[in-house]
């Protein structure tokens, strides 16, 4: 195999025209410059100079070598100059796994100013798989995800970062006989007919153990595994259901999160309390991606973005609308 650092050196000989002169330039003695010459040849089988009165020329393959030791420094260059962008975070992929609410709250404005301080960082976006969020981080394809706070320990290389708590609130129909009330005590609804929201996962778990613990299972009588969809179906008489307040109005965490909400005309939101569900939702990243800045750029952004902009307002519908005291 040939030496590339001895084709480096032919090359300095060939494009000076005298050993001497190659030894100057690269910092060598002429002797140093001819010995690796004289080693490359042995390594190559065939001479790749020869003498000119005081200097020296290369042969055919003299000059094939060190056309190549030419090729060869200008791709060493190349990838230093991309290494060194990718590095400073200039260029460079970063994939991010989300679920369907979190996409609108948090993923949305903070990838919008990731590509404004990143703009030849190219962005692969895709929702998780709901059956296991975490997989995609765990095995390399993705750098981040976010997910409701799993089940199972995520591996060794893969950091939880915790994001915010996302509580549930009541949703009842406009009419209903608790609508007037500033809160509702979680009790109060069990001997309602439910209509489900969620899927068998994370996301259904604070609901079961919150009614478990006020002592009662939810009766499901409708199922729907999307918010704008069950909030039809609470409207319409149905049932009455826990949904997540980013589900219900995805801008709740912070201003630079906030876009227009799902909530449907025909349903009134209120708070549950003794006890509240909550579930925690997380960035899970790969430990060896948050050396990259654009990683830790969009870990910052969807910190900010989750952060509350202050107290819940009591006695407050989402809406706008006040409400009346019980």
């Amino acid at each position: 195999m040939l030496d590339v650092r001895r084709m480096q050196v032919l090359r300095a000989v060939v494009t000076s025209g005298s050993v001497t002169a190659a030894a100057a330039h690269l910092g060598y003695t002429p002797s140093a410059v001819s010995q690796q010459v004289a080693a490359l040849e042995r390594q190559a089988g065939i001479p790749l100079l020869e003498r000119v009165g005081r200097g020296v020329r290369p042969t055919a393959a003299g000059r094939l070598l060190a056309d190549h030791a030419a090729v060869i420094s200008r791709n060493v260059a190349e990838a230093e100059t991309a290494l060194a962008d990718l590095r400073a975070g200039r260029t460079g992929r970063l994939a991010v796994r989300y679920f369907a609410t979190a996409g609108a709250a948090l993923v949305a404005p903070a990838l919008a100013g990731l590509r404004r301080a990143h703009p030849d960082v190219r962005i692969d976006l895709r929702m998780t798989d709901p059956e296991d969020p975490l997989q995609e981080v765990e095995q390399g394809r993705a750098d981040l995800a976010l997910v409701i706070a799993p089940r199972t320990r995520p591996r060794e290389d893969v950091e939880l970062v915790h994001l915010l708590d996302d509580p549930y609130d009541a949703v009842l129909p406009a009419g209903h006989r608790l609508a007037s009330r500033e809160t509702i005590a979680l009790v109060e609804l069990a001997d309602e007919q439910w209509v489900g929201s969620e899927p068998p996962g994370p996301c259904l778990e604070p609901v079961l153990e919150a009614c478990a613990a006020a002592g009662f299972s939810p009766d499901f009588v409708v199922q729907s595994e999307d918010y704008p969809t069950a909030q039809g179906f609470v409207a319409a008489g149905l049932g009455i259901g826990l949904m997540p307040r980013m589900g219900l109005n995805p801008g709740f965490g912070s201003g630079t999160a906030a876009v227009a909400g799902a909530r449907h005309p025909g349903v009134v939101v209120r708070p549950v309390r003794d006890p509240r569900p909550v579930r925690a939702v997380y960035a899970a990243v790969r430990k060896v991606s948050l050396g990259r800045p654009p990683v830790r750029a969009l870990l910052e952004a969807l910190r900010q973005g989750a952060e509350p902009t202050g107290a819940e307002p009591t006695g407050a519908d989402p809406t706008g609308a006040q409400v009346p005291s019980a």
